[in-house]
Order: C-alpha cells, then structure tokens, then sequence
C-alpha cells in the first residue's frame, strides 16, 4: 500500500503558502522551514533537513539524513542531498536576501545563528500565523486520515476500552493496554504537539479525583504522573468501585490525529448530581457543533455559550478551582493542538473542513473531571462528529 502523501497534495499546500505570504507579506523574498512537522506537510518525509522556499524559484528540500529514505518515501519535486548548510546557500545565491521568514515558534537561537553562518540575512520575521491558516482548512486527503483516526477512536474508547477495567489495576496498566489497542486499531503510535517542549503519551487518564490535579498541560483536566513524566498516569492510583475514570485519549492516522475523552463510572451508577452535570457538558457539546458553521466566528460561539451559564456551573467548569482554561475546544490536524480557537480573540470567520476538538468539561469535588471531547468537521450544517457519539458516563460493572 502506497501511504506517500500524493503529489498533487503537496503541490497544492506549496501554492496555498506562497499565496498567503504574497497576501500577507508582500515582497517577501525566502523562507526557512525546519520542523519536522512542516517538512512532512510540505515534502511528506520528516527527515533531518531544511526546507527552503524562495519567492519565484522552486523550493528545495535538503536533506542531510537520510537523502535515500526522502527520495524513497517523498513526491516532492526537487529533494538534494546536503553535509553542510554551506551547500543549500551557495546553491540559492540568496546573497542580496537580507529577510528571512521562520518557524519563530520553534526556531532555536542556536539553530538560528548556525543558519545565519551561512544565509547572510539580517532580519528574522515570523511565517507562524501564515503556516497555521493553510494548515487549517483541510483537503479531501486530509478529512479522509483524521476520519480513519476518528473510527481507531471511536472503537477503542467506546467499545474495547471499557473490558480492560479491572478492580486494582493501577493507570499506568491501563495506559499500557489502551496503547496496545490503540496501536492494533491502526494508530500511528504517537501524540504531536505544536506548541514548544509539549509532550503527551497516550492521553491524560486518571481514576478519581486523579483527574482534577494540576498539570502544566493547557487542558481542563489532569492526571497525576510523576515529576519526571507528569502524563503517564500513576502506578500508585488504583482503580476502585464507585470511581470515575477519565480518559483524554488522542488518536492518529498517517500522521492526522483526532482528540476524544469518554468517562466511565466504574461499579453502581453515579449521584444524581454527577449525571446532571456530565449531561450539561454534552448538551453543551451539541450547542456548540450546532455552531459549527462556514462564516461563524469563534470568539461570538465562546461568548455566547459562556455566557449562558449560571456562576454556579462555571465553578470548575474547564478545569479546576483556579486552573480554568479559556477555551472550548482547539483545531486538530498534524498536531493535537492547531490554530484557530473557540475562545476569545479568534474574530476571524471559520471556513468549511477546518477540524476542531470541542471539549466541555467540569470537575466536581471529591469526584474527578466529568464532561466530554470529540473532533468535528465543518460543515454547512454544522459540526460532523468523526469521533463518535456515546455521550460518555458509561457505566462499567
């Protein structure tokens, strides 16, 4: 099976950045493209190399390791073998360039001074915003890998997870088999993340209140960990009857993810009081799909479901005690965590085929972090689920 990204596909993405450059600077003359998350959206191989775009000319990827394996795996038109930078400038003559565009969100200073060795540039300016919008809207190709997660999902959280709960096991045993079943269902085997020095195993999963302590994750719920590795769950938390479990799990296909979490109650049925309020986060899930339209505006959808709550439900409503988050759900795609936001300051219209993860959720004393998480296309009826539709609070005996 060819699992190449089709040339055509990056054809087309190549076209839509130098668009939005020449929409957005005008004038531009180079670009640098080093992370490896972008090297794979533009050329489809996440080698060691660099990426460089110049304005009017063919892009070249340069490849120092391994030139062999992106010429095997790649359709990128004009890949060429590198040891040094010294090569990549000498072959551009970028000489009279003196701006460079870069990752500036993940661009290294010692990175940068190594690049500047041999680019005589002179001022850096960021393509970060640039390289979020085309990313954002995404193709026929694209729908099609996270819709593959989204089944991988939707399997493993609501039907095969649930026969792995056993009284006493502790959450690293069950971070260990929902892997497992992740990776026998198809999932590429690993959770990416755009922001800086972000990393994530399997998910945030937690029994109990495990899953209302602090994290230095940007997400309304919580896991315990260790100091060392805050997101692998604790091999001291065991499961008991009469507990919550929560389960923030990602997914991936062929490098697209999708986000889902699903909570279980574990032993009798839960206080009423803890129904209510998981119901209230699906109906607020619903709310916010509905929304999910070309032409909305993300900051009017956060606005206007926040805004609809009583104080009383926006105590521990996206987090804990004082550890809130100001979101509702985040974009997906090559990473966990894209541009836009359904939260404030995202004023900009949404278009049809972005993806988001909407994620109502709330954390109740002496309980854990109830609510729900899917992954949503848009469309112009409105959010399409690709993850599933159990509204979670699945009782397991």
């Amino acid at each position: 099976m060819d699992v190449r990204v089709p040339k055509h596909e990056l054809d087309e993405r190549m076209q839509r950045f130098i668009r939005q450059m020449d929409k957005d600077w005008p004038g531009w003359q180079y670009a640098i493209i080093v992370s490896k998350n972008h090297l794979y959206y533009f050329t489809g191989t996440r080698q060691e190399g660099v990426l460089i775009i110049t304005s009017g000319e063919e892009p070249v990827l340069w490849v120092r390791r391994s030139y062999e394996r992106a010429c095997d795996e790649s359709h990128f038109e004009r890949i060429m073998p590198m040891n040094s930078f010294r090569e990549a400038a000498a072959y551009h003559g970028i000489q009279q360039y003196k701006t460079v565009y870069v990752e500036s969100e993940i661009m290294t200073l010692a990175y940068l001074e190594r690049l500047r060795k041999y680019f005589p540039f002179e001022e850096v300016k960021p393509l970060d915003l640039q390289l979020s919008k085309i990313k954002a809207v995404k193709s026929a190709y694209e729908l099609d890998q996270m819709r593959k997660s989204g089944h991988i999902h939707q399997r493993v959280l609501e039907v095969l997870a649930p026969q792995l709960f056993r009284e006493g096991m502790h959450e690293v045993e069950l971070v260990g088999e929902l892997y497992r079943l992740l990776l026998q269902e198809g999932h590429h085997g690993v959770t990416r993340f755009g922001l800086f020095d972000t990393e994530l195993g399997v998910g945030q999963v937690g029994f109990g209140v495990a899953s209302l302590y602090p994290t230095s994750f940007d997400g309304p719920g919580g896991n315990y960990g260790t100091p060392a590795t805050p997101f692998m769950g604790s091999r001291y938390n065991r499961l008991k009857k009469e507990q919550l479990i929560f389960l923030d799990v990602a997914c991936g296909y062929n490098g697209y993810h999708t986000d889902k979490t699903m909570t279980y109650w574990f032993g009798n049925k839960p206080n009423p009081e803890v129904i209510e309020v998981h119901k209230r986060c699906v109906e607020l899930q619903h709310r916010i799909a509905e929304k999910l339209k070309p032409g909305a505006v993300l900051s009017q959808i956060y606005e206007q479901i926040t805004g609809s709550l009583d104080e009383e439900f926006m105590t521990h409503f996206m987090g804990y005690g004082s550890r809130t988050v100001k979101f509702l759900g985040h974009g997906i795609g090559l990473t966990i965590d894209e541009w836009p936001v359904i939260a404030r300051g995202f004023d900009e219209p949404i278009e049809e085929n972005m993806v988001f993860a909407v994620e109502p959720k709330k954390g109740i004393p002496d309980v854990g972090m109830v609510g729900i998480e899917n992954t949503f296309v848009v469309t112009p009826s409105g959010g399409e689920c690709i993850t599933g539709n159990h509204p979670g609070l699945m009782l397991v005996e």
